[in-house]
């Protein structure tokens, strides 16, 4: 223990105690649920090897997560030349769909009631996980690298091995993708259509 009163728990209990929180940490980013498993076990494994190193400036949930934010940035990179896009993507549509010529809303965004009280609850949180789930895998990647983990512009451009207009644009199009998902899936579904 350092001055901070941060200690390592026995590596036998991580699983039990921090599994879960990882694993939908790792299953937002990734969108993959085998993956996001495979992830878990290699962000363990990798603090069981460095456990020794475990400063204590951190609590272990959030050292571990560190661990985890890195192997998924490992992962997009080993897996990047792998992706294959669709030839019938239909990105121009969406744009359509809002965007008039002099860059108005086509169709203003819907009322949005109460979106605070939204955030609050799980079944957004699992209509926005499935409409995150709904993205084109490279939209995904950008937005929660951006969202979730605060990734710079100059970061995303290398993890993603893309130009910085490039990132944008699929920062863009996944934004108004998960617009229309989330309005049409929970803010303009009705309470019981939820």
């Amino acid at each position: 223990m350092d001055d901070s009163g941060h200690t390592l728990s026995d590596p036998q209990t991580w699983l039990d105690a921090h599994g879960d929180s990882l694993y939908r940490f790792a299953l937002m980013r990734v969108r993959d649920s085998t993956v996001a498993e495979d992830l878990v076990q290699e962000t363990l494994l990798a603090a069981l090897r460095a456990r020794d190193r475990f400063a204590g400036a951190a609590s272990e949930r959030t050292w571990l997560v560190a661990i985890l934010k890195n192997k998924i940035i490992d992962h997009f990179r080993r897996n990047r030349h792998e992706v294959t896009l669709p030839d019938d993507d239909p990105d121009e549509a969406i744009d359509a769909m809002f965007l008039e010529g002099n860059n108005h809303w086509a169709r203003p965004p819907a009322a949005w009631q109460h979106p605070d009280q939204a955030l609050e609850q799980t079944e957004f949180w699992k209509t926005f996980e499935d409409c995150l789930q709904a993205l084109p895998a490279r939209q995904a990647e950008a937005f929660a690298l951006t969202e979730f983990d605060n990734h710079s512009s100059e970061e995303l451009c290398k993890i993603l091995e893309v130009s910085t207009s490039n990132l944008w644009v699929l920062l863009h199009r996944a934004r108004l993708r998960l617009r229309e998902c989330l309005e049409q899936h929970w803010f303009g579904a009705s309470e019981e259509n939820r």
